[in-house]
């Protein structure tokens, strides 16, 4: 794509890349620390293909010379939500792979400009960390805590961290059961996968992704996407997706059987996850991202003993962090809608809400 000129400072030009089909954009992304799974061609690639976004990656780096610097967007044409660039839709975090303040105001300036010249509501960015401060005139979005567990200590050390009862003892619950364990990416595994995930969904007045956003994500991520899948007599009563990306792994979804939560299904699946990552030499387990208001995912978190922190999602122009609230009530009553709806009915109006809620 050919460059434009953004903004303010004359020294700089600022490029617009296609970060799925770039060749440079892989090798920048081994190379920097703060790069993850959400940057990957392989999630830009599934968030395109299940529901239109068109990704593309801002950098002051010229063509045909090494990326020394990127931000991952994704345009969001709604009706319900607006018109607006995110980095990244369904993506737990993004971070601006920017190293220095010239190249950071360089791009903040761009976005503004980018802003205006789409005509898009805001910018929202999703860092795991401050970066895009006050003097770029960003504003608090949301807020959200974000768990991860150094997986570098030994094993039993990890386990000793784990809450007594709530962790360690539904393991030894599930091992008691016999509960049988099997992972993959095949698509028998998948199907299994997605009916846990229509009870969890319509447990929680929430969306499932659809299936076909699973399907791109296995197909485009591969090998990388694994399915656990926790059995009581060949009956599948818990499932979680994990993603690895480099020395990575992330806790994506998790679903379950209600009928079964006795039996602790999720926590012998997270227990496996982390005791397979570990094996197989990755440093990190990432839980996510959670609301703070659910109260309960984050005390699941704390349990395991995993670092939390505060991730502060981050808007341009500052005013529009409050049309969030405006929305909000379009979202609630699809959601409730959703709880009441049957399977079929379900996974049609997670077809068309989704590609609104990135």
């Amino acid at each position: 794509m050919a460059p434009f000129f953004a903004g303010v400072d004359t020294t700089m030009t600022v490029f617009v890349i296609d970060p799925i089909r770039d060749p440079r954009w892989p090798a920048f992304l081994e190379r920097h620390p703060k790069a993850s799974m959400f940057h990957t061609p392989g999630w830009l690639n599934t968030l395109r293909l299940s529901y239109g976004y068109e990704p593309v990656a801002l950098t002051t780096s010229p063509p045909r010379s090494e990326l020394n610097n990127g931000v991952a967007l994704c345009y969001v044409n709604s009706w319900l939500t607006g018109r607006r660039l995110v980095s990244l839709p369904f993506s737990d975090h993004c971070d601006p792979l920017i190293d220095t303040d010239a190249d950071a105001e360089c791009l903040a300036d761009d976005l503004r400009y980018r802003l205006r010249k789409e005509h898009c509501d805001y910018v929202e960015l999703r860092p795991t960390a401050p970066g895009f401060d006050a003097r770029f005139n960003f504003g608090t979005a949301a807020t959200f805590f974000l768990h991860r567990t150094d997986l570098r200590r030994p094993l039993d050390y990890l386990y000793r961290t784990f809450h007594a009862s709530c962790i360690r003892g539904k393991i030894r619950r599930a091992l008691r059961e016999g509960l049988a364990y099997q992972v993959g990416n095949s698509e028998d595994k998948l199907n299994s996968f997605y009916k846990l995930l229509l009870l969890t969904a319509r447990r929680h007045h929430s969306p499932p992704h659809t299936m076909t956003w699973l399907r791109n994500l296995i197909k485009f991520c591969r090998p990388n996407v694994q399915v656990g899948l926790a059995l009581k007599d060949r009956y599948p009563i818990a499932g979680i997706l994990t993603v690895r990306y480099k020395q990575k792994i992330v806790y994506k979804y998790g679903c379950s059987d209600p009928n079964f939560h006795k039996l602790g299904g999720t926590v012998f699946l997270l227990w496996k996850a982390i005791q397979e990552a570990k094996t197989s030499g990755i440093m990190r387990f990432d839980w996510g991202r959670s609301d703070p208001d659910h109260s309960g995912l984050v005390t699941f978190k704390d349990h395991w003993g995993a670092q939390r922190s505060t991730m502060t999602y981050l808007r341009y122009p500052p005013e529009a962090c409050n049309r969030t609230v405006a929305a909000d009530w379009k979202i609630q009553l699809a959601k409730h809608t959703f709880a009441r709806m049957p399977n079929s009915f379900l996974i049609a109006a997670a077809r068309l809400f989704c590609r609104h809620a990135g």
